[in-house]
């Protein structure tokens, strides 16, 4: 495992095919899983543990009944591996791509739809030799989680992560909204909610209980609810007059202006706002700089 050049020691890596087969028994706890991501038959993936315990001198999983359960030590190994095995995907990618000037941007459904893709043309404009490639994304995580991304927006969801600049670039609100006709039945009476449909969805989950606590309104027991797949949906339900939803502002800003949508109790800001997301190294090419100026632009012209 170790080879000696003069005084410096340099380890001999495992091989990458037992590392990848490795990585992915640990990530969906099964050989069989983790067989149909790879592509191969389980007895290939069991030689490969083979290969990486021989490697390694050592057994990296336990069994329990069927089960191989790895070892508390393979789990840290595991957690390098997949790091490690992100940043190669990804270096890959930039290779294969360098030089065709597009990025891929993953943004919030609701988001996207609402605020980005009617001033699409204008971005691309402002991109000159680059293309972007809007990916909406139903459950915002954070950049690190996509190594098949180059930036992503974030909105009260985000928090600081390690090798990741995150550039502040509209204010975040949201609140409950629906339309006229509803918004006048319990304008000025939160407790009046209780008798419409709340809507939610489960891509963002805690938007009901944030509002309540955030804008400090007492909790509602409504009489009825649904859940929606996506936030977008839960929005189009609201529009369509099924009941309240919560909503953020960015996302519905031309129903506002339309007069599709009303909020009866306004919005509440939330300090962390939205952010566009990008990887260190990325920040500093001009496509990425353009981006986040169009991005600041945009927000300040309204």
């Amino acid at each position: 495992m170790r080879q000696y050049i003069g005084t410096m020691v340099i380890m001999r890596l495992p091989p990458l095919n037992a590392i990848r087969a490795f990585e992915a028994v640990c990530r969906h706890g099964s050989v069989l899983k983790a067989a149909e991501e790879l592509g191969v038959v389980r007895g290939a993936v069991r030689q490969q543990i083979a290969t990486l315990e021989s490697h390694f001198g050592e057994k990296l999983f336990e069994r329990e009944g069927r089960r191989l359960v790895p070892t508390p030590r393979s789990l840290r190994l595991a957690d390098a591996a997949g790091t490690a095995l992100a940043i190669l995907q990804r270096a890959s990618q930039e290779f294969q791509s360098e030089g065709q000037g597009r990025i891929r941007l993953g943004v919030p459904s609701a988001f996207a739809i609402w605020w980005l893709m009617p001033r699409l043309a204008m971005l691309q404009a402002a991109l000159t030799g680059a293309e972007i490639d809007i990916v909406p994304i139903s459950v915002v995580e954070p950049l690190s989680q996509h190594p098949e991304l180059d930036a992503v927006i974030m909105g009260g969801e985000y928090r600081p992560a390690s090798g990741i600049t995150a550039i502040r670039f509209m204010d975040d609100e949201f609140g409950p909204v629906a339309t006229p006709a509803i918004a006048a039945e319990i304008s000025g009476n939160p407790a009046a909610m209780a008798v419409a449909t709340c809507l939610a969805s489960r891509s963002t989950p805690l938007l009901w209980s944030e509002w309540f606590s955030e804008s400090g309104t007492p909790r509602v027991n409504f009489q009825h609810s649904q859940t929606f797949e996506d936030l977008l949906l839960s929005i189009g339900a609201a529009r369509s007059g099924l009941g309240v939803a919560i909503a953020p502002r960015a996302s519905i800003e031309d129903d506002l202006r339309r007069n599709l949508l009303v909020a009866p109790y306004g919005f509440v800001s939330r300090p962390a706002g939205y952010s566009l997301c990008c990887r260190n190294a990325d920040m500093k090419r001009p496509a990425y700089v353009a981006l986040r100026d169009w991005l600041q632009g945009a927000c300040a012209d309204g």
